[in-house]
């Protein structure tokens, strides 16, 4: 079951997108904090909107729209609770505003206040228009009044668009009061079936179990889960196999419910909408109930990809050890804190994980990748070993580890290794164009294999024509061929497409040169050296090599380290 498909019909007002700041009076002492709110506010540093939005709002407290941005910085934080009184003051100045009605909901439905709940609803408040219809069935769950919250779902079902959503929650209304062949019928599709994800192919397993179907159970995880070794599925089929009765525990009650419907919002939200708008209904799914687990893991997510990686590593840090996705949890967390530059320890993170759980391959390709990243390769390629030695079967997954592991051996000069790990991934994955790229790049640089290269390189352009990376790559073999003309084509391409990217500039400076353009080939090797940085890598672009270039000729310095000229 997805929630994205009717998401759009919500009714989200705009303003919840982000943190809108409304100008603060210019009184003096208070513009400075209202100004570094406003640029805090822009980069989603959800802390420094708080500090000087508190600053700001004390010298203009009835300012909407800083009251509105600080609510939802505090959301962002995980601090609902600390966002309820801004809320009710913002409510007071401006009743109906969405932000605050969203806020004073949730908490309201946290303390399990049904009636205030429902209140509001009548009031206006809103969580969106198809979410407002989820909340007052579960309000009504949760005032003991099954027969209306069961005529609201149902009446929710009518619409098309929702129908899958609001029967599965019917069917964990009725698990939750006992009424298990109630459930079953909903979620077995005997009136429509229904497109469940994993959480409710799992609530229909607990259903069945406690209806004794164990063995109906088991085959509804295999034909989910063919294959699976996911820890928590391979024990769960084990146990039902064994005939051990499965508790329902899918929810537990009508708060636990809306933090899974939440934490659903926002998984289905992800990637499609702005992430600040998906991280404030995961933070509301972990306020009403902090065990929403997946919940954690998209607001961790939503704040790698806004770039506020402490926050990311926080969240993640909050998942505990007993938890299924604690492996999952601390591998994002050591990314974050990869990203942050902590590098010593993320390292440290993942090899306390490594101990812990030894028989996860994943932990030790994530040691490898944070290794290859700071280019210490000799470490890396024991970690990519580990991982490689826990495989009982091959997949197509497990190309990049081997791709990953290829890399290393061929920067330690291990050329033969390397190459056996690249053609290894590209037997699991034939056309993944970054090893048909990276291999047939390879080959131009040793000058082996040209005709396989080529190719190579074609099936990786016909993959990712807008990669400029590849686009060179295919230029470059084209150079070596002898093929001038199509190499200037292409690596004008690549250099379309990056054109800050020092090595590009100098392989477009060669090709001109080649060509006879030798007056546009000094002016890309001059660009070239003008683009390098700190963060260029030597090892493929040599800037004396370049200089040397720029006095004497390609020609020469081709001369010079014992190689033919260029012939044209």
């Amino acid at each position: 079951m997805t929630l994205f498909h009717f998401f759009r019909r919500l009714g989200i007002s705009a303003v919840l997108l982000a943190g809108t700041l409304v100008p603060a009076q210019a009184q003096d002492g208070f513009s400075g904090a209202y100004l570094a709110a406003r640029a805090a506010d822009a980069h989603a540093d959800y802390a420094a909107v708080v500090t000087y939005g508190t600053r700001a709002l004390a010298g203009d407290p009835t300012n909407i729209g800083l009251m509105e941005g600080l609510v939802i910085a505090q959301v962002g934080l995980g601090d609902v609770g600390q966002a309820v009184p801004v809320a009710r003051r913002l409510e007071s100045l401006e009743p109906g505003n969405q932000v605050a009605a969203l806020v004073l909901m949730a908490d309201a439905m946290k303390r399990e206040q049904w009636d205030a709940v429902i209140a509001m609803l009548d009031n206006g408040g809103s969580a969106g228009g198809f979410l407002d219809g989820m909340i007052r069935a579960w309000a009504e769950v949760g005032l003991g009044r099954m027969s209306t919250a069961l005529e609201l779902f149902d009446r929710l079902a009518e619409d098309q668009g929702v129908q899958d959503a609001a029967l599965f929650q019917k069917a964990l209304a009725l698990a939750l009061v006992g009424d298990y062949e109630g459930a079953a019928r909903i979620l077995g599709g005997d009136e429509v079936v229904l497109h469940l994800s994993r959480g409710g192919i799992e609530a229909y397993v607990q259903v069945l179990s406690q209806l004794e179907r164990n063995p109906d159970a088991v085959a509804l995880i295999e034909e989910a889960f063919p294959g699976t070794n996911d820890p928590a599925l391979v024990t769960l089929h084990d146990e039902l196999a064994a005939g051990k009765p499965i508790a329902f525990t899918a929810v537990s009650g009508a708060r636990d419910a809306l933090s899974q419907l939440f934490y659903e919002v926002a998984d289905s939200l992800s990637g499609d909408t702005d992430p600040g708008l998906v991280l404030i209904y995961a933070r509301l799914a972990t306020y009403l109930e902090p065990a929403t687990v997946g919940a954690v893991l998209v607001a961790a997510n939503v704040l790698e990809e806004m770039g506020n990686f402490a926050l990311a590593a926080e969240a993640y840090a909050s998942v505990p050890d007993d938890d299924p996705a604690y492996p999952q949890a601390q591998l994002g967390r050591a990314l974050a804190l990869r990203r942050m530059g902590q590098v010593e320890e993320a390292i440290a993170g993942l090899k306390a994980l490594a101990a812990a759980r030894p028989d996860l391959a994943a932990v030790h390709s994530s040691l490898g990748d944070i290794y290859r990243f700071e280019q210490r390769y000799a470490e890396a390629t024991p970690e990519y070993d580990a991982a490689i030695a826990l495989y009982t079967e091959d997949r197509p997954a497990q190309w990049s580890v081997y791709f990953a592991r290829g890399i290393t051996l061929e920067r330690q000069g291990r050329w033969d290794d390397a190459e056996r790990d690249f053609r290894k991934a590209l037997e699991l994955f034939p056309d993944q164009p970054s090893v048909l790229n990276y291999l047939g790049y390879s080959y131009v640089e040793k000058r082996q294999n040209l005709d396989e290269a080529l190719d190579m390189i074609q099936r990786a352009v016909a993959a990712r024509p807008y990669d400029g990376y590849i686009r060179d790559s295919l230029g470059w073999v084209y150079y070596r061929l002898g093929r001038y003309d199509e190499a200037v084509r292409e690596m004008e391409r690549a250099v379309e497409l990056m054109p800050v990217d020092p090595v590009l500039n100098d392989h477009l400076g060669d090709t001109y040169w080649a060509v006879g353009r030798v007056r546009e080939a000094r002016f890309q090797w001059n660009r070239a050296l003008s683009f390098i940085t700190d963060d260029t890598n030597l090892d493929e672009l040599n800037p004396d090599r370049i200089r040397r270039k720029l006095e004497v000729g390609l020609d020469a310095v081709l001369q010079e380290e014992g190689a033919e000229p260029i012939s044209r």
